[in-house]
């Protein structure tokens, strides 16, 4: 094909210019006609015409090479994908839908088209894998509950079965449903737990013959101990089994268990018997757990969201009850949270050692102190004018404390919390896992917010119980939950004890903490001889602060905190006042 593109008049005939102008015009037909032919694709909104065979590109239309270099075709195929990538709220539909797949998957043993399902598919797969040929689970029947937006609850029927030995397993589950984002497809979000509630991530489910001998624990009593009756104690029960399977003579059984992951194991979670599928031998372990005092605090607990107490007997450092009202942590035991102002107990013997402070003697409260260059104030910017440092502890002024971080060295805290209350030393043998506190050296204005229990200090109730149990009795035993005569394990110890002042002075700010301070409506009611201490615990990103408390009462001493409660004295207060009450 020939296309004339341009004519110019030859030999100057008169009628040369119209002969052109009818040769153009027969040549923009013969154009038109070609293009019909041809079916000239659109490029970034104008019409790339191809001529004789070779490509009038983008180059020509646009007089530009970079035009092409850039694609302009591939930049709005882009922007096309891009607006087809569907966003926004999932419909029921898709929920439903992807619910469906994968389930109906998985029940037919389809692992990798299940696994594909989700948004993490090496992770899917592995556990899916694991819980046909390491937990021996097979006849798999799924079944959909109701959808709830993007969750779908599902019910579990299944049978486990190891060399011979068969037994049905049933539970319940439930997944959500994500859109992923770079092409907006409906996935299940991917989490162990979907495979069992139990399962954290990277733990695994194994079926076979159980590492550790089951235990009979046993209350001070001779009662046995049951999860069932005492909700709180499943991690106890867990851990007396770890430790102590073996040594109590047992015999193993085939169980299938909860293997813990890393993640697991960092949060001192122990493995979990799901199923026995034959009994093995159990060996017995006494406590000092009180069954009726277990009882109170399982009640008290369970009025509060994320409550923690523990009680104990002072004389022994026996522990007499535990409970958390969420129980798949043992928080009482293993928690790690600032103890806020019942940390002043602690601070306030080492300013009275030192002759920094004195409980009837004046002491100054300021709404401001800065130190560290940090400006700490009071709860409601409160002063206390020409009080006595007793008057400070009651009501719990922090710049009565942060006031003396200038004469204080940057290691004093953690010295006194080591040497005196046996905390921060990472030896206590409780008899299953347990935290003992930290206060680590630290300087400037993290020291200052460690004296009022905030910077790094890190406790849980039954340090903060410990604590009160020192003060009772002038020295250091450490809690214990079965008694150390079981296995011959030592004990930690303290390496002095506080001076006969001190102490005096000390029990003499708990007192009247309790009878006129923060603490006396929570105290109201408890006789005899006793103390307390409350707290507030500012955390990052939470509206209302942990709430602390703790306090002896003759011959027991209680620690609780709820978290994000607010103030220790409304919210843990009550908790180990009806403690010391239902022990007294």
């Amino acid at each position: 094909m020939v296309v004339v593109v341009g004519m110019r008049e030859v030999g100057g005939a008169a009628g040369a210019p119209e002969y052109a102008r009818e040769r153009k015009a027969v040549g923009n037909r013969r154009r038109v006609a070609e293009r019909r032919k041809t079916n000239p694709a659109m490029l970034g909104g104008m019409i790339a015409v191809v001529l004789g065979g070779a490509g009038f590109g983008v180059y020509a239309l646009l007089g530009s090479g970079a035009a092409a270099e850039n694609g302009t075709g591939s930049a709005s195929s882009s922007d096309e994908k891009a607006r087809s990538v569907k966003t926004g709220p999932l419909s029921a539909t898709e929920v439903t839908t992807a619910a469906r797949d994968f389930l109906t998957a998985w029940q037919q043993g389809k692992v990798t088209e299940a696994a594909g399902a989700t948004d993490d598919t090496t992770a899917a797969q592995a556990l899916l894998t694991g819980y046909a040929k390491d937990a021996h689970i097979k006849d798999v029947t799924l079944t959909a509950g109701t959808r709830t937006g993007a969750k779908v609850p599902f019910a579990v029927k299944a049978t486990v079965s190891y060399k011979g030995t068969t037994k049905p397993l049933t539970y319940d589950s439930a997944l959500t449903v994500v859109r992923r984002a770079e092409d907006g497809k409906p996935l299940v979000a991917w989490h162990s737990a979907i495979v069992h509630p139990e399962l954290k991530d990277g733990d695994t489910l194994v079926t076979g013959a159980s590492g550790t001998p089951p235990v009979t624990a046993l209350d001070r009593d001779g009662g046995e101990l049951t999860e069932k009756e005492y909700p709180s104690l499943g991690s106890v029960l867990d851990g007396l089994r770890e430790k102590y399977g073996e040594k109590a003579g047992g015999k193993a059984g085939v169980e299938l268990q909860v293997i813990r992951g890393k993640e697991s194991k960092k949060a001192e979670l122990s493995d979990k018997t799901l199923l026995e599928l034959s009994k093995g031998t159990p060996g017995t372990v006494k406590t000092t757990l009180s069954p009726t005092l277990q009882a109170a605090a399982e009640a008290q607990v369970a009025s509060k969201a994320k409550a923690s107490v523990v009680l104990l007997r002072p004389s022994t450092g026996e522990i007499l009850a535990v409970a958390n009202s969420s129980h798949g942590f043992n928080t009482a035991f293993q928690g790690s949270l600032a103890p806020g102002s019942t940390m002043k107990v602690v601070t306030s013997s080492l300013l009275l050692e030192k002759g920094l402070a004195s409980a009837d003697k004046e002491h100054p409260c300021p709404k401001y102190f800065t130190y560290g260059h940090w400006k700490f104030q009071n709860d409601d910017k409160f002063e206390i004018k020409n009080g006595t440092f007793k008057a400070s502890f009651a009501r719990s002024c922090n710049t009565a404390f942060i006031s003396q971080a200038p004469e204080l060295d940057d290691d004093s805290l953690t010295k006194q919390a080591q040497q005196v209350f046996g905390l921060s030393m990472n030896n206590w043998s409780v008899g299953v896992s347990s935290f003992d506190g930290a206060v680590p050296v630290q300087s400037q204005a993290q020291m200052a917010a460690s004296l009022i229990g905030q910077g790094g200090v890190r406790m849980n109730p039954l340090n903060m119980a410990s604590v009160s149990a020192t003060v009772r009795t002038g020295t250091f035993k450490q809690p214990y939950l079965v008694s150390p005569d079981v296995d011959g394990r030592q004990l930690a110890t303290a390496s002095r004890t506080m001076s006969a002042s001190t102490l005096s002075q000390l029990r003499e700010l708990m007192a009247y903490t309790a009878a006129y301070g923060t603490a006396a409506e929570a105290m109201s009611g408890v006789t005899g001889d006793v103390g307390a201490k409350t707290g507030s615990a500012e955390v990052d990103g939470q509206k209302k602060p942990n709430g602390w408390f703790t306090a002896y009462r003759g011959d027991l001493a209680a620690a609780g905190v709820v978290q994000q409660g607010g103030h220790g004295g409304d919210t843990a207060g009550p908790i180990v006042a009806a403690l010391l009450k239902a022990g007294g």
